[in-house]
């Protein structure tokens, strides 16, 4: 699985500074890196903190134009070879700044993009919006969601930001190993070059009533 490096980036929708939105997103990045080291791939990193781009998102949904900085931000995203997705759950789903982002890429961008889906809540109570708001959003946009998604609640933390349930640490590592072993086995394409719709076209004689059309014109 080597070859060359893969790019991560990981968009983190924590409102607060610091977050336990970005505290789980960093804990999530590290056993990723680690996974796809352990596999002989190196990894170049880059954090999206939404909260920064708030003011230009906003802009951008308004305007349609993206400011250099955002769209810095959404280049590196359509151009990564794996993504991590952390929000902090209100009212039982992602955050607005979270969709908001997710909203302005283009369409299909994240295309068979592997991609690990987290979140964080104040109770566990909070953690079926991973299955019923963030998968399903992924799923629309044709992401390939990893088979694990990682919630984690205020009682899962302990002191110093370490992970004081041995669950968490264990759905961290496995939801890591999944990410990893994904982006290590695929070539995903280059959105800057999309494949030529019109470079294979489909033979005439195999389009829908392309016989009811040729049997028309003899008649006739």
């Amino acid at each position: 699985m080597t070859g060359r490096a893969r790019s991560l980036v990981v968009v983190s929708a924590g409102l607060g500074q610091p977050s336990s939105t970005r505290l789980l997103a960093d804990r999530l990045t590290a056993a990723v890196d680690r996974h796809l080291r352990d596999a002989g791939v190196d990894a170049t990193i880059e954090v999206v903190e939404l909260r920064d781009q708030a003011h230009d998102l906003t802009n951008h949904l308004l305007t349609g134009f993206p400011s250099p900085k955002l769209q810095a931000a959404i280049d590196a995203v359509l151009e990564a070879d794996g993504l991590i997705a952390v929000s902090p759950i209100f009212s039982a789903s992602f955050s607005g700044l979270f969709k908001l982002f997710f909203d302005v890429l283009e369409r299909d961008g994240l295309a068979g993009m592997p991609t690990l889906i987290s979140a964080t809540g104040g109770t566990a109570r909070h953690s079926l919006a991973l299955e019923h708001a963030l998968r399903p959003l992924f799923a629309y946009l044709n992401a390939a969601t990893v088979a694990t998604a990682v919630f984690a609640a205020a009682e899962d933390w302990g002191s110093a930001g370490i992970a004081a349930e041995s669950s968490l640490v264990d759905r961290i590592d496995r939801a890591a190993s999944e990410l990893a072993t994904a982006m290590a086995t695929r070539e995903r394409r280059n959105p800057r070059n999309p494949r030529d719709p019109f470079a294979d076209p489909v033979p005439f004689e195999d389009m829908p009533g392309a016989t009811t059309r040729r049997r028309d014109a003899t008649r006739s």
